[in-house]
C-alpha cells in the first residue's frame, strides 16, 4: 500500500510542480502531510538539507521520503515518480516548442504563468519565516535573530561588496549561527 501511495504522491508532485522546487514546495507540503509522511518541522528541515545537498530539491526529498517510507524500493519509486512527468513533458515539449516558440498565444501563456510562480514562491518562504519564528503560542527568540542576522548580512553583502551573498556561504554562516545560538 505505501508503494502505490508513494508513486501517486509524487507522480502528482511531478506533474503539477511549476516554478522549479521553490515554486513545488507548497504542492510537496501538501502531499507530504496529507499522507502523513512527515511532520511539519521534519519537512521544514528536510527542505533545508534537500537545498544544501547536490540535486534537485524535489528528487532529494522524493528519496529521502520514499526510503523512510517504504525503504530502497520506496526511494526508487518516489524518486522515479516524481522525475517521471518532467522527463515526458520535455521529451514532448521538446519536439512541438519549435512550432509554438514565436506563438503569440504560447508567449502570453508564459507570460502569465510567471508571476504566479513569483507570488508562490514569495509565499512559501515567508511562511517558511513566519513558521520558523514561531514556536507553539509564541515567539522563538532565537530563530528571529538568527533571520534577522541573516537578513543583515545579505543586505550588507549586497551593498557593500556589490554582490549577492553566495548561497554557499549563506548556509554557512546560518550553520554557525545555529551552533552559537543553538
Amino acid at each position: 500500500m505505501i508503494y502505490l501511495e508513494l508513486l501517486l504522491g509524487f507522480l502528482q508532485i511531478g506533474m503539477f510542480a511549476f516554478g522549479g522546487a521553490y515554486g513545488a514546495i507548497p504542492l510537496i507540503r501538501d502531499v507530504v502531510m496529507s499522507y502523513g509522511w512527515l511532520s511539519e518541522d521534519q519537512l521544514t528541515y528536510m527542505i533545508a538539507v534537500s537545498e544544501s545537498t547536490p540535486g534537485p530539491i524535489m528528487v532529494n526529498m522524493a528519496t529521502y521520503i520514499g526510503s523512510s517510507q517504504g525503504g530502497i524500493l520506496g526511494a526508487i519509486i518516489a524518486t522515479s515518480a516524481v522525475a517521471l512527468p518532467s522527463f515526458i513533458i520535455i521529451l514532448i515539449v521538446s519536439t512541438i516548442l519549435k512550432n509554438f516558440a514565436e506563438n503569440p498565444h504560447f508567449q502570453a501563456v508564459l507570460r502569465g504563468i510567471k508571476p504566479c510562480i513569483i507570488g508562490i514562491i514569495i509565499s512559501t518562504g515567508l511562511y517558511m519565516i513566519i513558521n520558523n519564528c514561531r514556536s507553539g503560542e509564541g515567539l522563538n527568540h532565537v530563530n528571529i535573530l538568527i533571520t534577522l542576522i541573516l537578513l543583515m548580512f545579505m543586505l550588507l553583502h549586497r551593498r557593500f561588496l556589490k554582490s549577492k551573498a553566495s548561497p554557499i556561504h549563506l548556509i554557512i554562516f546560518a550553520a554557525i549561527l545555529g551552533i552559537v545560538f543553538g
